[in-house]
């Protein structure tokens, strides 16, 4: 299998990287250049149609898009340790916290990045105001997931899971991007430390 991948800032390839270090799962890959457009490519997307990384093209020639299908596809060859949980329960919960990550706090982060940020400026369509609009939004869903964690020490309970995967990379897309994320917020400040040492022992 061949993992197309794009280095940070991009929050999705460095999903399935923190997933694979967490899984001791060695991935072979290609690096898809974001700022040069080769996820645009004809080549790239004959695989993607959507145009983004990251994908896993599998040795029969299976193209799996999209970083938490990837991650599942993974979860399920490679079972120990598991990341989406083992019981109905924590199956449950983990799928509903990595669908809050993905409801509440990245549309609005997204609408900042491609609205504003200078590294988007080329990008046809772009309505400043929107962005800008978005900022508040940000730090709401911020305040959210700070409260979520008041009470686990991760987010989906007592066990670091996908959930966190999701949450950490945001988080510190929002940071790249020039956005306030823990400041203020002490559950998700010592809750991102927590996380952020596992990756970099794993690393």
């Amino acid at each position: 299998m061949l993992f197309y991948d794009s280095p940070n800032p991009a929050p999705n390839p460095r999903r399935v990287r923190i997933f694979a270090a967490e899984k001791g799962i060695e991935l072979p890959f290609r690096e898809v250049s974001i700022p040069q457009r080769e996820q645009k490519a004809p080549e790239y997307l004959a695989k993607n149609p959507r145009g983004q990384t990251p994908i896993l093209e599998l040795d029969d020639g299976t193209v799996i898009a999209e970083s938490v299908a990837i991650m599942r596809y993974l979860e399920a060859e490679h079972p120990e340790p598991p990341l989406f949980g083992t019981s109905p329960v924590e199956i449950a919960q983990i799928e509903m916290w990595c669908r809050r990550v993905e409801m509440i706090l990245m549309p609005p982060v997204a609408a900042v990045w491609v609205h504003t940020h200078p590294f988007t400026a080329a990008l046809p369509g772009r309505n400043a105001e929107w962005g800008e609009a978005n900022r508040p939004r940000v730090a709401e869903a911020l305040r959210f997931f700070d409260g979520a964690l008041a009470d686990s020490e991760y987010l989906a309970g007592d066990s670091y899971t996908a959930a966190d995967i999701l949450l950490l990379t945001t988080v510190d897309f929002a940071r790249f991007i020039g956005l306030g994320t823990t400041d203020g917020l002490e559950n998700l400040a010592r809750w991102h430390v927590l996380v952020s040492s596992r990756e970099s022992a794993a690393a």
